[in-house]
């Protein structure tokens, strides 16, 4: 296979392979599971730490 020849698909199926990941990526937060993951992962700082650790017992 040429440099052309490799160029050429990369411009045509490699720029819609880019873009069809790109819309993935982005429509999954949308999806309802994947809103309320968003969401919680949004406000995970906000909550109050119960676990104990290491650093707690002394």
């Amino acid at each position: 296979m040429s440099y052309d020849a490799l160029r050429h698909f990369a411009d045509s199926w490699g720029l819609v392979f880019m873009a069809l990941t790109y819309l993935i990526l982005i429509g999954w937060h949308f999806l309802p599971h994947g809103r309320r993951a968003s969401t919680r992962a949004a406000t995970m700082i906000f909550e109050p730490d119960t676990e104990k650790t290491e650093a707690d017992h002394g």
